[in-house]
C-alpha cells in the first residue's frame, strides 16, 4: 500500500488536511454517482479507505502523463507529436474551434489568454503497402503501419496545467464509481428487479453524460447543449425513482461492499496506458530498431459503454488568438453528413 493508505490505517488523524479533504470529496462525488449508498451505515467511513487507494493510484497516473504540448500552427512543424495529431497546421484551430468546451471557457473567463485542455483522438492502425528506401534502392509494396488520428475532441478544459490535472483526477473517480455502479447494474446479487432497471438506466444516461474517462478522452457520441440538459433532468429523476423505491437493508450493504471492492482495486478498472513509438512524416511506424523518423509518445485509454473504444489522448495548451472567430467551426466532412 502507498504512503496515503498506511497513513489511513495507522491513524486518520495523521491524514493531512489536504489529504483528508481530497477523500472527502471523492467519497462526494462517489454518492453523486450512487446516492444510494448513503442510506447504508457510516457510509464515509467505509468508503474513506478504497478511496485513498484510488487516489493514489490516479495520482500514479498524473505523473506519468507526458508534459503539456503547445498547440499551435508555428509549433507543428517543429514538434513530432503535433504532426502526428494533426494532418496540417490549420486542423489544431480548427479542432479547437469545434470545441463548445474551449469556447465556453473562454466566454465564462475573459481575461484568460489560454487555456489547458485534453485533445481526444481516436486512433487507428492501417496495415498498407507502401515504399521504402534502402540504401540507394527503393523497394516498392512494402508492408507498413500506419497509425492515424482522427475525431479531434476537447472536452475538458481548465485555467492552468495543475488544476486540468486535479479535474482528470475528479473524473477518474467518477468513472471508478460508474464502474462499481455498472457491476452492480448487472449483478445477479441485485434481486429487485425494479433496482435493476434503475440502476441500468443510471449508467446508461450517466454515460451519455460523459461521465468519468469518457469525458477526458472525448468518447462516445458527441451531445448538443440541449440535449445534455434533457439527460441531466433524467439523471436527477433517475435519483429520485432510486431514494423512493424501498430496498432492504442488507441490498443497501451489499451495494455499499461492492463500490469499496471496485474502488480498492482501480487498475483493474481504469485503463489508461501510455505508448511510445517511431513515426516517419507520413505516421508509418519505424520498426526493428530504425532510426527514422521521430518518437513520439502519447496515453490512450479505454472508454466503457454499449460500445467500448480506445482513445488516444495528451494534454495540451491553446492560446485564446488563434481560436477562429464567429461560431463554432464546422469543416466539409461534417457539413456533409
Amino acid at each position: 500500500m502507498g504512503l496515503l493508505l498506511r497513513l489511513f490505517h495507522r491513524n486518520r488523524t495523521h491524514v493531512s488536511p489536504e489529504n483528508a479533504a481530497r477523500i472527502d470529496e471523492a467519497v462526494d462525488r462517489i454518492v453523486a454517482v450512487h446516492p444510494r449508498l448513503k442510506m447504508a451505515n457510516r457510509y464515509r467511513y467505509r468508503l474513506k479507505q478504497p478511496v485513498a487507494a484510488t487516489l493514489q493510484y490516479a495520482d500514479q497516473l498524473m505523473a506519468s502523463l507526458p508534459a503539456t504540448i503547445d498547440a499551435n500552427a508555428d509549433a507543428w512543424a517543429g514538434n513530432p507529436s503535433l504532426r502526428a495529431f494533426f494532418a496540417t497546421p490549420g486542423d489544431i484551430a480548427q479542432a479547437f474551434g469545434r470545441s463548445e468546451e474551449v469556447r465556453a471557457f473562454f466566454a465564462q473567463h475573459p481575461g484568460a489568454a489560454d487555456v489547458y485542455g485534453t485533445l481526444g483522438m481516436a486512433m487507428t492502425e492501417r496495415h498498407v503497402l507502401g515504399v521504402e528506401q534502402d540504401g540507394d534502392a527503393v523497394r516498392h509494396d512494402v508492408a507498413q503501419i500506419t497509425l492515424c488520428f482522427g475525431d479531434h475532441r476537447i472536452r475538458m478544459c481548465g485555467e492552468t496545467d495543475s488544476a486540468l490535472r486535479d479535474e482528470i483526477v475528479r473524473r477518474l473517480i467518477d468513472q471508478m464509481a460508474l464502474e462499481g455502479l455498472s457491476m452492480l447494474a448487472a449483478s445477479r446479487a441485485q434481486h429487485l428487479a425494479r433496482g435493476r432497471e434503475l440502476m441500468q438506466e443510471r449508467v446508461a444516461l450517466l454515460h451519455r453524460q460523459g461521465t468519468g474517462i469518457s469525458s477526458v478522452v472525448g468518447g462516445g457520441a458527441a451531445v448538443e447543449a440541449d440535449e445534455l440538459a434533457r439527460v441531466q433532468t433524467q439523471i436527477a429523476q433517475n435519483a429520485e425513482s432510486l431514494a423512493a423505491l424501498r430496498v432492504p437493508t442488507d441490498i443497501i450493504e451489499l451495494e455499499l461492499k461492492g463500490i469499496c471492492d471496485v474502488l480498492a482495486k482501480p487498475n483493474d478498472y481504469v485503463y489508461i496506458r501510455n505508448r511510445r513509438i517511431r513515426i516517419d512524416m507520413m505516421n508509418v511506424i519505424q520498426e526493428g530498431g530504425s532510426k527514422r523518423g521521430s518518437e513520439i509518445e502519447f496515453h490512450f485509454a479505454r472508454v466503457p459503454g454499449v460500445t467500448p473504444e480506445m482513445r488516444a489522448f495528451a494534454l495540451v495548451r491553446f492560446d485564446r488568438l488563434d481560436l477562429p472567430p464567429g461560431g463554432l467551426q464546422i469543416d466539409a466532412a461534417m457539413r456533409a453528413l
